[in-house]
């Protein structure tokens, strides 16, 4: 047999019955909903800054990080409005490497997928029920969205995912803003595709059940850079990039034109200390020009404890074991920055 079936998982109702939220943690999170909603419908100026580590790997740096981020968010909370990263779920291009807590809670020990169920809600729960943040995640499989629909406000599909109709359609049906990442190649049409299918009402399975969904008004682009055919990075968080972009968004009649642009990936060529340059050059393209003001409502930044990355194994407390990231000193300093360019 091709497949070995291990055993069967609880469904999201069952794992949410078993882990609930609190009043006081489903109102914080429909405040932030409204907060960045906001953003993205242009009721609000701030910016969003999506940041955090490119992969959670571990409880404990994770929830240290966010509790550095809390501080902060207080400080400039009249212009930034600071969503984390808690990214659960890690895209493997030729399916080999550490694929997020998800799969492995622990990552120097087997796969164990229902131990990463619990593991992720319960990092999601700390994060809302201790510091007030309801995190992004990427979705890397769309039927597990509802075991945290209660706890994200922002979720983005992956650069090897906005091509897939499944995750096209599970988002016309999410009321949270889901950002669609440029694919690998970098054809923004494919982008643009992803975004039409997804603010769109559709009929479709999920989870077993026919479904309808209404349509996602919050669905939006993210620049997060490309590969050429002979495999060099090629950044379009510039001037010249963010104009084509509001351009074709003026052509397609889409809601709610936006876009984040992914300081990090082929944009910095994941060379993480780029983020800091990249993030002042969008910036600058913002204040000098009033339709990429409008069309770029943030930043997502890949940031953790500690500079660059590690292996797995190595034990370095904050430091990620996937792409390298801008360390918490660095990171501060940098969100000090931006608010004061706002």
């Amino acid at each position: 047999m091709s497949m070995n079936f291990k055993r069967k998982l609880p469904i999201p109702m069952e794992i949410k019955e078993q882990f609930p939220l609190t009043a006081k943690m489903a109102e914080q999170k429909d405040k932030n909903d409204i907060e960045i909603k906001n953003v993205f419908t242009g009721k609000s100026d701030k910016l969003l800054l999506v940041i955090g580590p490119c992969s959670a790997d571990s409880k404990d740096p994770v929830l240290d990080y966010i509790s550095r981020l809390a501080e902060v968010r207080e400080k400039v909370k009249d212009k930034i409005v600071i969503v984390p990263r808690i990214y659960t779920g890690k895209p493997r291009t030729t399916g080999a490497g550490y694929k997020g807590m998800l799969h492995q809670p622990d990552p120097n020990e087997k796969p164990d997928m229902l131990h990463g169920i619990i593991s992720i809600r319960e990092l999601h729960m700390c994060a809302l029920r201790d510091y007030g943040f309801s995190c992004a995640d990427e979705m890397l499989y769309p039927a597990n969205f509802r075991y945290l629909s209660d706890l994200l406000s922002y979720v983005a599909i992956g650069a090897r995912s906005v091509e897939n109709q499944e995750h096209r359609l599970a988002s016309s049906g999410f009321d949270i803003p889901v950002g669609m990442k440029n694919p690998t190649g970098g054809d923004i049409s494919v982008m643009m595709n992803a975004i039409t299918a997804a603010q769109s009402s559709h009929t479709f399975l999920y989870r077993g059940w026919e479904v309808e969904s209404d349509g996602n008004p919050y669905a939006h682009a993210i620049m997060r850079g490309f590969v050429d055919r002979d495999g060099h990075n090629i950044s379009n968080y510039h001037y010249e990039d963010l104009l084509n972009l509001s351009d074709a968004y003026a052509r397609s009649g889409l809601k709610n034109p936006s876009c984040i642009v992914d300081a990090n990936h082929a944009n910095s060529g994941k060379k993480y200390l780029e983020q800091i340059r990249i993030t002042k050059d969008i910036l600058y393209s913002r204040a000098h020009n009033d339709d990429i003001k409008r069309l770029v409502k943030g930043i997502m930044i890949e940031s953790y404890i500690e500079d660059g990355a590690q292996k797995i194994g190595d034990g370095i407390y904050g430091k990620s074991i996937t792409d390298p990231c801008l360390g918490w000193e660095k990171t501060e300093r940098l969100i000090y920055d931006i608010a004061e360019q706002l």
